[in-house]
């Protein structure tokens, strides 16, 4: 009786299979052949000038899964963003390709670019320019205040120091973390201000009248050498021969020698692992921030 039981229920489901096999499809499937996406003008600038070129997601949408929710945030402005948009390509993504190419900039740099509106505050009261996570991701904050004056957070269009600020000392910075942990640095300069570095307590530090003497760029190289090394990195690229020559007064001549000694390792550094004299670096940064007043933030070209 068992076997006939199951002998019943095997060919009902072969009868089933046959006749499902038979039947036709009727009408079109609601899963479309050839899917399309629609691009607003941003969008499509965005793929022409980041995407298609160097393989970077630019994020202007703030997205719940990709924030950081330590922090109260809020989206930013898709019009500043995409006068930042314009600012970020000339000045960093397409200063790296002029002097280290294409190829060194798609293979290299972070694989998405996040833009956040409001300020990432910690509890201390510290203000958080940009972060990284994992070489693969940069996000910048403050954006609503691109444009506005206020002196305080505002960082106004034409204030080249203030876009260093709040910007690019952050993409220079963060870069710098990325191909350190591509290709590490000479563990010797860990050692230069062996016994200086005070952690978490930075904040607590003058720049001009505590920093700066011991030989650190800023009081937030006082982290930990990696700190150290990826700020003085950006800092030297972004600051004007003006500023810098300031920032060595206040640190004298035994801050000055310490800097210089820093400065020499990380000449070695990217000329040796990536083929990049710092001082041409430098040198295109520096004219491209005074030229870039003269592109059009209004139109998407």
């Amino acid at each position: 009786m068992k076997k006939i039981y199951i002998l019943l229920i095997a060919a009902a489901v072969m009868l089933n299979f046959t006749a499902c096999s038979e039947d036709k499809p009727g009408g079109e499937s609601i899963f479309p052949t050839n899917p399309t996406t629609q691009y607003d003008k941003f969008e499509q600038w965005l793929l022409e000038n980041f995407t298609y070129p160097y393989n970077i997601d630019v994020l202007y949408r703030m997205k719940d899964i990709e924030i950081d929710h330590k922090y109260t945030l809020t989206p930013a402005d898709s019009a500043k963003c995409a006068k930042l948009a314009i600012i970020v390509k000339y000045l960093w993504f397409d200063a790296y390709a002029e002097v280290a190419g294409p190829d060194f900039v798609k293979v290299n740099v972070p694989r998405t670019l996040q833009f956040i509106g409001s300020l990432a505050m910690e509890s201390n009261g510290t203000v958080v320019m940009g972060t990284a996570e994992g070489g693969y991701k940069i996000t910048l904050y403050n954006v609503n205040n691109l444009g506005v004056a206020d002196g305080g957070y505002g960082v106004p269009l034409d204030d080249y120091d203030a876009l260093n600020k709040w910007y690019f000392t952050t993409l220079h910075h963060e870069f710098q973390h990325i191909l350190n942990q591509k290709k590490p640095y000479d563990p010797t300069f860990d050692l230069i201000s062996e016994g200086d570095y005070v952690s978490g307590d930075w904040y607590q530090y003058n720049t001009n009248t505590q920093a700066l003497p011991k030989g650190f760029i800023r009081n937030y190289a006082m982290v930990e050498p990696r700190e150290d090394y990826a700020e003085l990195y950006s800092q030297y690229l972004t600051n004007n021969d003006a500023l810098w020559a300031s920032k060595m007064a206040y640190a004298g001549k035994e801050g000055q020698a310490i800097i210089e000694q820093k400065l020499a390792h990380i000449r070695n550094y990217m000329r040796e692992n990536w083929n990049i004299d710092l001082e041409e670096m430098r040198a295109c940064v520096q004219r491209r921030s005074a030229e870039y007043m003269k592109l059009d933030f209004e139109h998407l070209n």
